[in-house]
């Protein structure tokens, strides 16, 4: 699942605060460090994580965590908009230097790239009609549906595919996967709690709803960058500041509750 590298759009995040303008240094004062300029992209598409408003700006809760980190990092940040197939190969293709994009912490994934300590841990449910339609107890004929390459696609895929007079249709995004269950292409959409949520407080979403309980299948969002990038060790020690000094908690609070 590789497409062609495209930036869909930039958003510039500039983290630093503006330097005092006091008298000129002294003479034998040490210059100050240079700030690392780092890219980092996201998938832009994938509310309330990331996503592209009204103006083109990219938002969500991944934008405002690399927000606090990049600040505790004293570096200067660029976010870019990345379709998601696409975004470890650009990363491998040296596009830019990390992904933040609610992205899971795989064994699959982590043969290819590095990932930072975990800034938020996922569960997965169904979505479906309110109706009874839908039994997630008893999954027979059924269309089920995901996005591609994450976690819940590969949990329905693995468990219900051509089994049982099942089908499963995978999407580029959940929004088209919502779209398409909206518009009675598929009976429920496998999907992260936090995605799914969001899309129920949409108006016209009334007839849905998280149906059974969620499953909680280990899922942890990692920052991802090359490997043996030392950006590793300073996206963790920059997690590490921002859980202990309660910011994480606070976005997300803002995102979630």
């Amino acid at each position: 699942m590789i497409k062609p590298f495209a930036l869909l759009s930039v958003a510039a995040v500039t983290l630093v605060g503006c330097a005092k303008q006091d008298a000129p240094a002294a003479a034998d004062a040490a210059p100050a460090a240079e700030q690392r300029n780092i890219v980092i992209a996201t998938e832009a598409a994938y509310p309330p994580f990331n996503d592209t408003d009204a103006n083109g700006n990219i938002v969500g809760f991944d934008v405002d965590v690399m927000n606090a980190l990049c600040a505790e990092m004293n570096a200067k940040c660029q976010i870019v908009a990345q379709d998601w197939d696409g975004l470890i190969p650009s990363l491998l293709a040296n596009k830019y230097d990390a992904i933040i994009a609610g992205m899971s912490i795989t064994p699959e994934r982590q043969a290819q790239v590095d990932f930072s300590d975990s800034y938020f841990s996922n569960t997965i449910v169904w979505l479906a009609k309110n109706d009874g339609s839908f039994d997630p107890n008893n999954i027979t004929n059924k269309t089920l549906a995901s996005q591609r390459s994450t976690t819940g696609a590969a949990y329905i895929s693995e468990r219900f595919d051509d089994k049982d007079g099942n089908r499963v249709n995978l999407y580029d995004t959940y929004t088209n996967a919502y779209l398409d269950m909206k518009s009675g292409r598929s009976d429920a959409v496998m999907a992260e709690k936090v995605s799914a949520s969001d899309w129920l407080k949409q108006p016209g979403n009334e007839a849905f709803g998280l149906i059974g309980d969620e499953i909680d299948n280990n899922d942890n969002l990692g920052i991802a960058v090359r490997k043996g990038d030392s950006l590793k060790a300073d996206f963790d020690a920059a997690l590490a500041a921002i859980k202990a000094n309660g910011k994480l908690a606070e976005i997300e609070k803002a995102h979630f509750q």
